[in-house]
């Protein structure tokens, strides 16, 4: 019998109706499939380092005070800059609106400035509470580092704006079913910048990896700052010519993906 006499019949053919409809929608999805195998990955991969770093240096970390926290902040800058830029381009998509915007005089690059200046303000209405509280909490005033957190935040900032360029071009091509890119693609970059451990941490191989993305050389050069307590310059350079390439890249891409999300006609149908 496929109708159960509870609350007026529960039909089990109804329910797997229902369960087969989001059983097509997952695997139809290749954004939904990886996030599913991405988070516990991503989970294990960077408390697993930490343990690593703890475990190996001990005494270093107990007087590395404020590294923990200002990592922290830190990686908070870089997740919220690039959140308020996608956020902001969401919700012109969630609107229906996009079609709409690509046909009018506004150009492609007036778009992007327009989101990277809301990034700005949702990063600092989320922010600067946050650096309050850790002052009023933990006596951790991350305005202390000086002019060197001018030359962190700009860095961040800048590989902020390129995964932003870049997730939005894909759910533009890809629909709403592409949304989940927004938060799973930053928080790929973390295990790999060190943002809780050194660079020395990860296996050799993986090392040349880390030094290929910007953010590795600002968290570095807030340890070095914190713990040594030397502005290291040259890493904040690298970091600044590194942060050049894929912002270009990511931009270039942006301009591809709208151009075949035009020639493909998914810019009216922008749902899953």
């Amino acid at each position: 019998m496929t109708e159960l006499g509870l609350h007026q019949g529960l039909s089990v053919r109804r329910i797997g109706a229902m369960i087969l409809r989001h059983w097509y929608l997952l695997m139809s999805s290749w954004p939904r499939l990886l996030e599913l195998l991405y988070w516990p990955a991503l989970q294990v991969i960077t408390w697993g380092f930490l343990q690593l770093y703890i475990a190996q240096n001990a005494n270093v970390f107990a007087r590395a005070g404020g590294t923990l926290i200002g990592a922290v902040m830190l990686w908070d800058i870089l997740f919220r800059g690039q959140l308020g830029f996608t956020l902001s381009f969401l919700e012109e998509m969630w609107a229906r609106n996009i079609g709409n915007l690509i046909m009018s005089p506004l150009k492609p690059i007036e778009f992007l400035l327009s989101l990277m200046v809301m990034s700005l303000i949702r990063l600092a209405i989320g922010v600067v509470p946050m650096t309050l509280l850790a002052l009023f909490l933990f006596h951790f005033n991350i305005y202390g580092l000086g002019l060197p957190l001018i030359a962190f935040f700009c860095n961040l900032i800048l590989t902020s704006w390129s995964i932003g360029i870049f997730v939005s071009g894909l759910v533009l091509r890809n629909g709403l079913g592409a949304e989940s890119t927004v938060w799973t693609l930053v928080f790929a970059v973390m295990p790999l910048a060190c943002v809780y451990y050194p660079v020395s941490v990860l296996p050799t191989w993986l090392q040349y990896v880390a030094w290929a993305l910007p953010p590795t050389y600002v968290f570095e050069g807030m340890r070095a700052l914190l713990i040594e307590h030397t502005f290291r310059a040259d890493l904040m350079l690298s970091a600044l010519a590194i942060n050049l390439v894929p912002l270009a890249a990511c931009f270039g891409a942006f301009l591809a993906l709208l151009r075949s999300a035009k020639k493909n006609g998914s810019l009216l149908s922008s749902g899953e």
